[in-house]
C-alpha cells in the first residue's frame, strides 16, 4: 500500500514527535558544522594559509560543539528509549527496514565514539582548553604518540558518519522523489507529496 493513499490520521501516526525531529535536525546541523570544520582545522596544506589565532579559534570550537554534540545525543537516546519512535514507513521492504535500523543505529553509535574519542584525544595530547577560558576535564593523562593514534580513528569514524549520513539522505530523496512514499515525510511533516 503506498503511503499517498492512507488516510491522514493513519499517515501522521509515521511522523517522529517534534522533540524528536528537533533532536534530529541539531544533531544534524552540529555534524555538518564539525566535520569540514575538524577536517579544515588540520589540514596542512598551502592552499588555505590559515592563521594561527584563526585555527585555535576553530580548534576550541570544534571541541566545545563535539561536547555539545555527546550531551544532546545522551538526552536523544534517552528520549528515543522512553518514548520510541513511530511505526516504520509502511512500504519499506524487510530488507529496507533492517538496512534503516542498521544505519540509524551505526550513526547513534558514532555519534557518541566521535565526541568521546576526541575527548581522549584532547586529554592525551595536552590540549583540552577551550578558547583559554575553561578546559575539559581530563579522561587521561598526556601521550601525545597515543593521541596520534587515537586522532587517526577520530579522523576514521569522521569519513565513516559522512558515508552514513550520504547514505540516509540519499536513502530519503530515493524515497521521496522516486518512490513517492511518506519516508521523508517523517522528519519533515509538511513536506509536499
Amino acid at each position: 500500500m503506498a503511503n499517498k493513499t492512507m488516510s491522514p490520521e493513519a499517515d501522521a501516526a509515521l511522523v517522529y514527535s517534534q522533540p524528536a525531529r528537533r533532536f534530529h535536525w541539531y544533531t544534524a546541523t552540529l555534524v555538518l558544522i564539525l566535520i569540514p570544520l575538524g577536517f579544515l582545522m588540520t589540514y596542512e596544506g598551502d592552499a588555505f594559509k590559515i592563521p594561527e589565532a584563526v585555527n585555535n579559534f576553530m580548534q576550541s570550537t570544534h571541541k566545545l560543539l563535539g561536547f555539545v554534540l555527546l550531551w544532546l545525543v545522551v538526552a536523544r537516546l534517552i528520549y528515543r528509549f522512553r518514548h520510541g519512535a513511530p511505526p516504520s514507513e509502511p512500504t519499506l521492504t524487510s530488507l529496507e527496514k533492517g538496512a534503516s535500523h542498521a544505519t540509524h543505529w551505526t550513526l547513534y553509535a558514532l555519534l557518541l565514539a566521535m565526541p568521546i574519542s576526541g575527548w581522549i584525544g584532547v586529554s592525551l595530547y595536552g590540549a583540552r582548553e577551550l578558547f583559554g577560558l575553561v578546559s575539559l576535564p581530563p579522561l587521561s593523562g598526556v601521550d601525545q604518540p597515543l593521541s596520534d593514534k587515537v586522532f587517526v580513528w577520530h579522523t576514521r569514524g569522521a569519513i565513516l558518519i559522512l558515508l552514513l549520513v550520504a547514505a540516509h539522505i540519499g536513502a530519503s530523496l530515493f524515497h521521496h522523489f522516486l518512490r513517492k512514499d511518506g519516508v521523508l515525510r517523517r522528519m519533515l511533516p509538511n513536506l509536499s507529496r
